[in-house]
């Protein structure tokens, strides 16, 4: 698996939610921030401005993707000028998809139909993708470059305006290629010197990061991460650490526990089953390893309960 499917298919938790909305004349809805979720919304048809706290407006048009990789609240409305209706929305609620039905048909008369939603992320899920993109990544699906970008729109807004056999089906996957193709074209838009997109760019770099991610069991040391990059040992673990925010082995020992928290959240695996899938031939030192990241031993990560306080602890560091 490359580099960022795997980073991908470890932050993401769960099915995304989403709702599609017709909204008629004056209208304005305030959306509550979402810590642990990357909140998106797309818009199928017609207009609107989507107004973050304390920033400017911005206006979208039919084909507009916008992601808030950080969970910022923020109104959708026609104008500016319209106040917010009385109840906030938050699109990560169990009761979302009742509060904001999925539209059957386009309904005559609609200004505008919107797609809203979420990614809960995993307890994790604090990733350095996430960290260097901006509070709001807007995109237009229209624009040259950006065809598959505009494909997955067009076969969401196709698939929940006409539901059929097999949607329920279609739509989760469909978000996913959204996320993958939205954090594409930021990658291709963007240009920094240093963060998690520089360092894909990075050759050496690059292919660092997928020998790590391709192998976390391997006993990997600074001087042969650094051989797969091609460089000395010095000037690599300065470039890693310039790129990507922390050292070789740091960033290593992250992810194997990323990992890990993965395979005990999706599988029934035993912990040294576990331990071992992640470079760990004893289980009490795999268990210290990981009580040091998420606070709390891996035998009660298990429990939801226990996930839930490693979120909730996450969010306030």
């Amino acid at each position: 698996m490359d580099v960022l499917s795997d980073v991908l298919s470890v932050l993401r938790a769960g099915r995304p939610r989403s709702a599609l909305v017709a909204w008629h004349g004056a209208w304005a809805q305030e959306f509550a921030p979402v810590p642990g979720a990357v909140g998106f919304r797309v818009v199928v048809r017609g207009s609107c401005v989507l107004v973050p706290a304390g920033a400017a407006p911005v206006r979208l048009g039919a084909g507009d993707v916008v992601l808030l990789p950080h969970g910022r609240g923020h109104v959708l409305a026609d104008s500016p000028a319209t106040p917010p209706a009385a109840q906030a929305c938050d699109p990560t609620a169990a009761d979302f998809r009742h509060r904001r039905p999925v539209v059957i048909a386009d309904p005559a008369g609609a200004s505008t139909v919107t797609l809203c939603g979420a990614y809960e992320l995993a307890p994790e899920g604090h990733h350095p993708l996430l960290r260097d993109l901006p509070e709001i990544v807007h995109l237009d699906a229209h624009t040259d470059g950006h065809t598959e970008l505009r494909a997955a729109v067009d076969m969401l807004g196709a698939e929940l305006t006409r539901p059929r056999l097999g949607t329920d089906a279609a739509i989760p996957a469909l978000l996913d290629m959204l996320l993958l193709y939205a954090l594409r074209a930021w990658f291709d838009e963007t240009r920094p010197g240093t963060g998690w997109a520089a360092a894909l760019r990075d050759p050496a770099i690059a292919a660092a990061l997928h020998a790590v991610h391709q192998e976390p069991a391997h006993p990997w040391t600074v001087a042969s991460l650094a051989g797969h990059a091609g460089l000395s040992r010095a000037p690599f673990a300065k470039r890693f650490t310039e790129l990507v925010g922390q050292p070789p082995m740091r960033y290593l020992t992250w992810w194997r526990m990323t990992t890990a928290a993965r395979l005990l959240r999706e599988s029934d695996a035993p912990l040294n089953v576990i331990a071992d899938a992640v470079g760990y031939h004893s289980e009490f030192a795999f268990a210290v390893a990981f009580k040091r990241q998420y606070e709390t031993p891996p035998g009660r990560y298990r429990r939801p309960t226990d996930r839930s306080a490693v979120a909730e602890a996450s969010r306030e560091r």
